[in-house]
């Protein structure tokens, strides 16, 4: 999966964020608010707004991964 939360081995910090801004409110990002995503710092201006990106993307992995087995002949 491509998606790890900031729970990983050391803190993530805001200086390391690939953005500056929120890309769901557009508000400043917040150092409580931070996730790994393919290997970058992604910034978010709240938790939510954080949780909402990782329920999104945790959605499209699996749909990618659905379509990935299906064209694959895995379920013939």
């Amino acid at each position: 999966m491509s998606l790890a939360l900031s729970q990983a081995h050391e803190p993530l910090r805001i200086d390391d964020a690939v953005n500056d801004v929120c890309p769901w409110s557009g508000k400043p990002i917040a150092a409580d608010s931070l996730t790994l995503y393919n290997g970058s710092v992604v910034g978010f201006c709240n938790p939510d707004c954080r949780d909402k990106f990782a329920s999104a993307i945790n959605a499209f992995e699996a749909a990618l991964q659905v379509r990935r087995v299906s064209s694959a002949g895995l379920f013939q």
